[in-house]
């Protein structure tokens, strides 16, 4: 049976991969990701994906678990140019959502998947165009306070029941929330990974957003 292991201890990415169907573990080892500097959002969130999926590749041995794959993602707010990660404290998350306020942004996340037996890698990325809505001082200090934008890229979550940041989404609200499940698919079937995820339950968790991702990988598994 295929197995999964999830380079990452984020419960949203934990929470998310389960929709996959297949089991998984999660052994997520420390990186320099400050290591990976490229201008380019895109290609410095799936350059620090591979960074995460390699390095957890190397510390593993091949032996103990049937065809194990390494996913490991990692994603980035751009905007005027600029590269938001997560918070490093309540001001800087207070600038971050200040700067995106009643304004279109990119959320772009990276994705690596690495067949640990063979040591062969895909990889590739998901962005989403995201607009938030006006929200006021206000709700940014009480949404501070907390504590969620401390651990999210840009400082706020899509899927927060009270905030609700965003007014319109282009794009796979799965991969806002920091991994896409739906592209995630995409990239296993080059591993020619039968497909068990249950598509409703999938559909479901994209909450009241259209996700044309999601509705391309429908069409190609129902031919």
């Amino acid at each position: 049976m295929t197995h999964f292991i999830l380079a990452s201890l984020s419960p949203r990415r934990q929470e998310l991969l389960q929709l996959c169907g297949y089991p998984y573990d999660i052994r997520a080892i420390p990186v320099d990701e400050s290591s990976v500097n490229h201008p380019d959002p895109v290609r410095n969130c799936v350059r620090t994906a591979q960074l995460k999926a390699q390095a957890l590749a190397n510390s593993l041995e091949t032996t103990h678990i049937p065809r194990s794959l390494i996913i490991a993602a990692d994603t980035i707010v751009a905007v005027d140019g600029q590269m938001l990660g997560k918070p490093g404290d309540s001001d800087e998350a207070h600038q971050m959502l200040s700067l995106l306020r009643d304004r279109t942004h990119e959320v772009h996340t990276g994705v690596s998947v690495i067949e640990l037996e063979s040591g062969r890698e895909v990889h590739g990325n998901h962005t989403a165009e995201v607009a938030m809505r006006f929200y006021s001082d206000k709700e940014i200090v009480d949404y501070i306070a907390t504590g969620d934008p401390l651990d999210k890229a840009g400082a706020y979550a899509i899927q927060h029941p009270l905030f609700k940041p965003v007014a319109h989404l282009k794009g796979c609200f799965l991969g806002v929330m920091g991994l896409s499940i739906c592209h995630l698919l995409q990239l296993l079937s080059r591993f020619d990974i039968p497909m068990v995820a249950n598509m409703a339950a999938l559909k479901k968790a994209h909450q009241q957003y259209q996700c044309p991702v999601y509705d391309k990988t429908t069409q190609k598994h129902s031919k």
